[in-house]
């Protein structure tokens, strides 16, 4: 377990990377008059397509245990991103070929998060998963605070190329130590089929989450109105959530869904004073204060999927949730586009504080209805 978060957090710090290196290097080899497009293409290949492959791919890669799919996607990222550096190096990388091994690259990326997670629940007692996907979440946030900045300055030392290929040896090193994991072949005989897959409300919920959360991402680059401003908010949010994914262990003997409800209802109320106000500190101070909120839903969330899904179809579970709630962002900022334009910035960051909140509430009042029912 040790060496499998020791080689998560090599991989993660080059996933903080990727954030700046795939934009830029996109930057570097479009046309000027066409760099915006070229980036927007490359950032969303290199996530949106692991929708797709959770479908092309699940006849074979559900099949695997855990360590395997994280075998499997480590893989494809470290020959394709590899691919895009030679091609990068013999002055042949053109933005078409670029988006085009992005989006392979990425095919996998459901499946190999899947794995993570279901390794954790193969190698952790029940009492201690919600800890062990705290580190999984913990590792992730950090290398967001890390990351971007090891990224300006490789960029800035050895190239955008270079950097890329950094990237890509983080994943060999995951898919070295992945390989020695030890491997429960899940056993298919229950089945499996979309319509009585457990989880599917939580699921619901999580791509409800995302959307709603999607607009802020289009809203509060324009209400702060300064890249400066932008990174500090983004910094003290990562700070923040790392902060509560380490807090998040004291939560694994409490019940879990209220722990979802809390969360979803106070991120909703962090949004309110950059809603409300144009004032700095006010703003600034909740958005630190919605990473703490925020920091364990990944955990909690993947907890209770671990506690009520069959072992047999745990990663099958967990694909179709990063199938479905990848996009869901994705499509949140989609929409914020048209809110920003009618509602304005600050009126879009209230809304969506809202309109989350409400969210919550709702979850919380279902629940508390099913549980007087059961008690019935």
């Amino acid at each position: 377990m040790r060496g499998f978060l020791a080689a998560e957090a090599v991989s993660a710090l080059g996933d903080g990377m990727s954030v700046v290196v795939i934009a830029w290097l996109a930057i570097t080899i479009a046309p000027p008059a066409q760099r915006g497009l070229w980036t927007a293409l490359a950032v969303a290949a290199f996530s949106l397509p692991a929708s797709l492959g959770t479908v092309l791919f699940g006849r074979w890669v559900r099949r695997l245990p855990g360590a395997r799919l994280i075998v499997a996607d480590s893989t494809m990222r470290l020959g394709f991103l590899t691919s895009i550096v030679v091609l990068g190096l013999a002055g042949a990388l053109t933005p078409l070929r670029y988006v085009v091994l992005l989006a392979f690259s990425s095919l996998l990326q459901a499946w190999g998060s899947a794995g993570k997670y279901t390794v954790i629940a193969e190698l952790l007692p029940d009492e201690e998963r919600v800890a062990g996907n705290a580190l999984i979440s913990v590792l992730t946030q950090t290398a967001l605070i890390i990351g971007p900045a090891l990224a300006g300055l490789t960029i800035a030392t050895i190239g955008p190329v270079w950097a890329l290929f950094a990237d890509a040896l983080s994943y060999g090193v995951l898919a070295v130590v992945a390989l020695r994991l030890p491997s429960r072949p899940p056993d298919l005989a229950t089945g499996f089929s979309w319509r009585g897959m457990p989880g599917l409300g939580l699921i619901a919920l999580t791509c409800a989450f995302f959307f709603l959360y999607g607009p802020v991402e289009v809203a509060l680059p324009l209400h702060l109105g300064s890249a400066q401003l932008l990174g500090l908010f983004w910094t003290v949010f990562s700070i923040g959530a790392v902060i509560g994914g380490l807090a998040t262990a004291a939560l694994r003997d409490r019940p879990l869904w209220p722990v979802v409800t809390v969360i979803v209802i106070g991120w909703g109320c962090t949004l309110l004073p950059l809603g409300l106000s144009s004032l700095l500190w006010p703003g600034l101070v909740g958005f630190g204060l919605g990473g703490v909120i925020y920091g364990p839903f990944t955990s909690v969330t993947t907890a209770l999927f671990q506690r009520s899904t069959p072992s047999d179809q745990l990663s099958r579970v967990l694909a179709a949730r990063g199938a479905l709630t990848i996009p869901s962002t994705a499509t949140g900022v989609l929409v914020g586009g048209p809110l920003v334009g009618a509602l304005g910035a600050q009126g879009t960051l209230l809304w969506s504080g809202l309109l989350t909140i409400a969210l919550g509430v709702g979850v919380g009042v279902v629940r508390l209805l099913r549980s007087r029912r059961a008690l019935a």
